[in-house]
């Protein structure tokens, strides 16, 4: 009799953790972590400035596992003339390695490109006459430049180049 019970009671023991260990990492990010990060990509300045607040406080969304890391504007200048560019370039930066982790990336880039672009007429707002035809001259080559090389600046093709020529 004891044998009876003892086989049985071994084997569900022994998959209770089996069974525990997938709903833990299933529940490990939170299921509505697309939903936060389209809301952080957006062209409107509510949704940058809730990227922004959520910057300054990541230990509180480190469950979604975003990726915050950035090299701001790559290889161009941060502050291209003086213009403030380097924050508008890490968002930029949270929406394409983010969207890129989650697989959604092509999707996405337009949208993340736009809001971009939207980031940076924000930062020449703050500025009249000829310095704010530079700036946005200067906001529209940054954008032109991730519209055309955004993907993969290493993969640039010869038909790309002459496009953005």
């Amino acid at each position: 009799m004891r044998r009876r019970f003892t086989v049985p009671l071994a084997a569900v023991a022994l998959s209770l953790p089996l069974a525990l260990i997938p709903a833990t990492s299933a529940s490990a990010v939170p299921s509505d972590k697309l939903q936060v990060l389209s809301s952080w990509t957006q062209t409107s300045y509510s949704s940058y400035s809730a990227w922004n607040t959520a910057r300054n406080n990541q230990g509180a969304w480190a469950a979604y596992g975003f990726n915050w890391t950035t090299d701001y504007c790559s290889t161009s200048p941060d502050n291209p003339f003086g213009f403030p560019f380097q924050k508008a370039c890490a968002r930029h930066d949270f929406g394409y390695r983010n969207y890129k982790a989650v697989g959604l990336f092509s999707a996405n880039k337009s949208r993340i490109d736009s809001a971009f672009y939207a980031d940076l007429k924000r930062v020449c707002a703050a500025y009249s006459g000829s310095q704010l035809e530079a700036c946005n001259t200067t906001a529209w080559t940054y954008y032109k430049a991730v519209d055309i090389f955004g993907v993969a600046p290493a993969k640039a093709t010869p038909e790309g180049l002459t496009r953005a020529a």
